[in-house]
């Protein structure tokens, strides 16, 4: 399937209030995924240190994100990537104060979604990676989406972390966004060798059943090294375990937006 042309976009923001857990990793790779298959895909980049935007060669020297917000940029300030129909609105330092600049301005978690609003016939996808907090950017993510995903890695805490974000979701659907939903859980820097690994994806997987993704995503070199030279892992070794695994991961986002 190819480019809706003129429907909205489906909006998904990569969230967790835990750093290290590959969120960005996996919305670049998804995205990616989707962009070859034809879809056209918008990453948003919330996060302050830009990583989104140096995994697939944005220049985060450029207006973007925070400047979009503040209206003092238009969409002109999407740059392409080295795959096509895969583009990048830039975050960076400029996003670092965002929180404060919000706090008091009224509508203050509408920023975002009004920003991004003229973009939404553009796009198929419109994907944005939160900052690993659960502050004022990360509720303008929440404001805007109509799904999260959630990456998780299989580590002793993972649970306790992950109901402190059900419960916040669950509180920003009721307040600010009704059409927010979870559309999956997924584990990243998965080894099958670890029982460590396992018995926490059992646990979450027969606590919370449907929302987690049947992909894995394991721990991978050619993941790790892809962003350092500025691409998606697809586009870096197309043929690796990491690849494949994100190519069966954007077949499920696929089938769980489209039913």
């Amino acid at each position: 399937m190819l480019y809706y042309g003129g429907m909205s976009a489906k909006k998904i923001i990569f969230l967790n209030q835990k750093g290290g857990v590959g969120k960005t990793t996996t919305a670049v790779n998804i995205g990616s995924a989707l962009a070859v298959k034809g879809y056209r895909v918008l990453l948003v980049d919330m996060d302050s240190q830009g990583n989104l935007s140096s995994s697939v060669s944005a220049d985060t020297t450029r207006p973007g994100v925070y400047e979009v917000i503040a209206g003092t940029a238009d969409f002109s300030a999407v740059q392409t990537t080295p795959v096509k129909n895969l583009f990048c609105l830039s975050g960076g330092i400029n996003n670092a104060g965002l929180s404060v600049e919000l706090i008091d301005l009224k509508d203050r978690e509408y920023y975002l979604k009004r920003a991004l609003k003229p973009a939404e016939s553009d796009y198929d996808f419109i994907f944005v990676d939160c900052p690993p907090a659960l502050d004022l950017v990360t509720m303008n993510a929440l404001a805007f989406a109509e799904y999260v995903i959630i990456p998780m890695q299989c580590e002793f805490f993972a649970m306790e972390g992950l109901n402190l974000l059900m419960k916040t979701i669950s509180s920003v659907k009721k307040k600010i966004n009704p059409r927010l939903s979870v559309l999956g859980i997924v584990f990243t820097m998965y080894s099958k060798r670890s029982k460590l690994n396992n018995e926490v994806v059992e646990d979450i997987s027969s606590y919370f059943k449907d929302l987690v993704f049947k992909t894995l995503i394991p721990r991978n070199v050619r993941v790790s090294e892809a962003p350092s030279h500025g691409l998606p892992v697809n586009a870096y070794e197309s043929f690796c375990s990491g690849t494949k695994a994100y190519n069966d991961l954007a077949e499920e986002v696929l089938k769980r937006v489209t039913k």
